[in-house]
């Protein structure tokens, strides 16, 4: 019988399987649905230092995966990883923790000993900061993390921070110092080769898959979770050929994000008693927070056409070089609740190319959604209401984030590192057209080749194909339609979270304690992103890095009896 059974191989996953078989008297094996990535086997797309096109790419995802973002938007796709490495694999290097308050928050709201003074020396762990040192970081870990060098920071990207800095937002150092607003040389995780680092290279290195007691399986999707009683003992594993096959287990950790760990949860008879019962699924235990509180950091963007002078000379370079960290003010809101990360190309293609970017997302959300599961199949993607705006802060936020970038961008000091300025998204249209394909190819081609040459036209152009009929100065003077435009195009940053999230054992929206052990259950673990209480001010992969480190440590404890 297997010592641990992780099912899923993603951030949190991969992380698991490494902290764990250092202890070489005990077995694990790690179980993924997509396929295996390694430092020898990395597709181009993905070791690519300039991470656009990687999540674009059909393989590397959830391919039938839809969300509604909000109300009254259309389902659309909602890309998550389906690779060994998951999100780490696909995402955009960025490599930001947090604030300190935002880990206090969670040990407040019921997740005791997940304050910051406990996370930090897991943060430390973790990383290998290449140019700072202190107690603030660490010189050892697996995730090699630096900043851009300022000669390759985009003509356009170093315009606009100098215009920040006009505007009084200070340029500091480290996006990882002490949490202060300002403008910031964004952190990212690379190889000394400045490759990619997904955590089934970085954790799973050669020597840590040569480990006798480490097994890695790769194209198996898991059904459910199996039990003696109310003892997990293992789970049922299904093969690409239609049969499956029962894998047992002494403790089993569910590690498949915020998304897939809470149906696998549901699948196994863990969640709100009714929603199983109506899907004629045996109730093992009663916990009505599974699925729920699903939170990600809504986001809207002002981009600007770029004159050929303003455009980045290295079009491989890691594209969100930059980024501005501001408070909103707005009561109800914390320090430090916004984002804005200044990109030098907008996309991996030849329109991308030719257009810079203010990509803004509200730092701390406070909107919150669900997920359902649609049958009790595996292979039926659940039902996911992010219910982004449906607090009006956050609204409130996104529409503040749009006069910003406007500001920024219009500012005088930029006119000679850009052209038209305009709202943006990552809406579907966008996403579509940036598949790679021929048609697409001409599609984009012909726009590149109009934009260069449309001189005064240019705006007209913008408006008619890209903006459908929008303009940033009709947002800016009419805030009814500043409202239209966010509620519409708001998209989010591919940072779900908080689905199984850890609490008291007296709130009944808890699902886990504060080492991921599931509520009503024995020997059953979750641990990734779905496990935060609250959503941190970051990108959540090395928040979720580090949870995976914490936890792994929680459960090489000794068994008291």
């Amino acid at each position: 019988m297997i010592d641990y059974l992780i099912l899923g191989g993603g951030s949190a996953g991969c992380v698991l399987a490494a902290r764990l078989s250092e202890d070489a008297g005990k077995s694990i094996c790690l179980i993924e649905a997509g396929r295996d990535i390694s430092q020898a086997s990395m597709p181009d797309a993905i070791r690519s230092r300039y991470p656009g096109r990687a999540y674009l790419d059909t393989n590397n995802i959830w391919q039938q995966l839809k969300a509604r973002i909000s109300p009254p938007a259309a389902l659309r796709r909602y890309e998550q990883a389906r690779l060994l490495g998951g999100g780490s694999a696909i995402n955009a290097l960025m490599a930001n923790r947090g604030a300190p308050a935002d880990y206090d928050e969670w040990d407040a709201l019921g997740a005791r000993g997940w304050n910051w003074q406990a996370c930090l020396p897991y943060f430390r762990k973790l990383e290998t900061d290449c140019d700072f040192s202190g107690q603030l970081h660490g010189s050892s870990g697996p995730v090699r993390i630096q900043r851009t060098g300022w000669p390759r920071i985009s003509p356009f990207v170093q315009a606009v921070l100098r215009t920040l800095q006009q505007h009084g937002h200070v340029l500091r150092e480290d996006q990882n110092g002490p949490w202060e607003d300002g403008a910031f040389i964004g952190s990212i995780a690379v190889s000394e080769t400045g490759e990619r680092i997904p955590t089934s290279v970085c954790y799973l290195d050669a020597a840590v898959r040569a480990r006798k007691n480490l097994s890695v399986r790769t194209g198996l999707v898991v059904d459910r979770i199996l039990f003696d009683g109310q003892r997990a003992i293992g789970a049922r594993i299904l093969r690409p050929d239609g049969t499956h096959e029962d894998v047992r287990a002494v403790r089993v950790i569910v590690s498949a994000g915020a998304v897939h760990s809470p149906a696998v949860l549901l699948r196994s008879g863990i969640g709100p008693a009714s929603d199983l019962a109506a899907l004629g699924i045996e109730v093992r235990a009663d916990r009505a927070g599974v699925g729920r509180n699903l939170m990600e950091h809504p986001s809207i963007a002002v981009s600007a056409f770029l004159p050929r002078a303003a455009r980045t000379p290295f079009p491989d370079e890691h594209h969100e070089q930059a980024v501005v960290r501001f408070s909103s003010g707005l009561p109800g809101t914390v320090r430090g609740d916004m984002h804005g990360a200044i990109l030098s190309r907008s996309g991996w293609h030849s329109v991308g190319y030719r257009l810079g970017t203010m990509f803004f997302w509200v730092n701390k959300s406070y909107s919150r959604g669900r997920m359902r599961l649609a049958s009790s199949s595996p292979f039926d993607e659940p039902e996911v209401e992010f219910a982004m705006l449906s607090d009006e802060r956050d609204l409130e936020r996104l529409k503040l984030a749009v006069r910003f970038g406007a500001r920024t961008l219009g500012a005088s000091s930029m006119a000679s590192h850009r052209d038209t300025i305009f709202p943006s998204s990552y809406s579907p249209r966008v996403a579509a057209v940036a598949t790679p394909g021929m048609w697409n190819a001409v599609q984009r081609g012909t726009l590149s080749a109009l934009l260069d040459v449309a001189g005064p036209l240019r705006g007209w152009l913008i408006q008619r194909v890209v903006t459908q009929g929008v303009s940033i100065g009709e947002l800016l003077a009419d805030d009814r339609a500043m409202t239209a435009f966010v509620m519409r195009s708001v998209g989010g940053t591919w940072h779900p979270s908080g689905t199984c999230r850890m609490g008291a054992a007296s709130d009944a929206l808890a699902v886990t304690d504060g080492d991921g052990a599931v509520y009503g259950v024995d020997g059953l673990h979750v641990c990734d992103a779905s496990l935060m209480p609250s959503i941190p001010c970051a990108n959540t992969n090395v928040p979720t890095i580090m949870v995976a480190e914490r936890v792994a440590d929680l459960l090489k404890r000794p068994v008291r009896l």
